[in-house]
């Protein structure tokens, strides 16, 4: 018996000492501007070779598609939609994963390369976003069907599959790595966020634990077991996460209202926050272990 404890307080004793010399994470933030003139810039994704893909809105309060890869910006539109134009996800080959609305108040997802537009549109849905894509160009998101009611998606090659959470009102697709794990957030029934990593079949929840009656938004899995997303505080403030090696890490740009969004292989993330001037400013957040 004494022998069993012995090795018990041993046990202890070296996951104690593991915990205590876990070096802890440092984040840097830096704004990032589409351009000088640009007097809105949302940064939603970023890909391993560190381009950002997202939406910023010109001098003349136009809103266009980006990617920002270092200095160099592309911007891009389609003449299919009239507002709204975002990408929320970009894979290796620099291929996004957005969408815009048309002039029917629909939203219509899509892919974009260089090359131009290809629709992404849930079969028999009355309206779709793309929202995150990897790099063998599988996409998810989320649609609504004829009676109104939100679900997430993915499509990988051809063949699209919906994506529900038992015991929530509605649900939706946010990320999908390599392996094909998929982030997904909920509504339950009280209202609130419930935030969800699909592997296979199975759901698991990953709702940060400092998250308030409003909950948690999950955001993107990277290829090395890392999310990130969003939490909403028991005052109502947003808070971006990051759940890595099983702990949950804060990153704040500002205090009160930071989200976020991309991730990458190396913990560089975007996302933005809310000044209280108003309006959106973009961020780039770099970890340091």
């Amino acid at each position: 018996m004494k022998r069993s404890i012995l090795g018990v307080l041993i046990v202890l004793t070296c996951v104690a000492v593991g915990i205590a010399a876990a070096p802890p994470l440092t984040f840097t933030f830096s704004d990032v501007h589409a351009s000088k003139t640009a007097i809105e810039t949302d940064t939603y994704a970023v890909n391993n070779s560190g381009a950002i893909a997202g939406d910023y809105v010109d001098s003349a309060g136009v809103q266009h598609g980006m990617v920002l890869a270092g200095k160099k910006l592309t911007t891009y539109d389609y003449k299919k939609c009239t507002s709204g134009i975002a990408a929320y996800g970009i894979n290796k080959a620099g291929t996004v994963a957005g969408w815009c609305v048309n002039s029917n108040g629909i939203p219509i997802g899509w892919t974009w390369t260089a090359k131009g537009f290809t629709d992404v549109n849930f079969p028999k849905g009355t309206g779709t976003e793309a929202t995150g894509i990897n790099d063998t160009g599988a996409v998810v998101g989320l649609y609504f069907d004829s009676a109104g009611v939100q679900h997430g998606f993915s499509k990988i090659g051809k063949k699209y599959a919906s994506i529900d959470v038992k015991g929530e009102t509605t649900a939706a697709a946010w990320g999908i790595n390599n392996k094909g794990q998929i982030t997904v957030y909920a509504n339950n029934s009280a209202g609130g966020f419930d935030a969800f990593l699909k592997t296979g079949t199975k759901l698991k929840k990953i709702n940060d634990p400092k998250a308030g009656t409003t909950g948690t938004v999950v955001h993107t899995p990277n290829n090395m077991g890392d999310i990130d997303g969003t939490y909403y505080d028991s005052s109502g403030s947003t808070h971006g996460w990051l759940l890595h090696g099983g702990k949950y890490y804060d990153v704040n740009d500002t205090p009160t209202l930071t989200r976020a969004d991309g991730l990458n292989d190396s913990l560089e993330m975007v996302g933005r926050y809310s000044p209280s001037t108003g309006g959106n400013i973009g961020f780039k957040c770099i970890t340091k272990k």
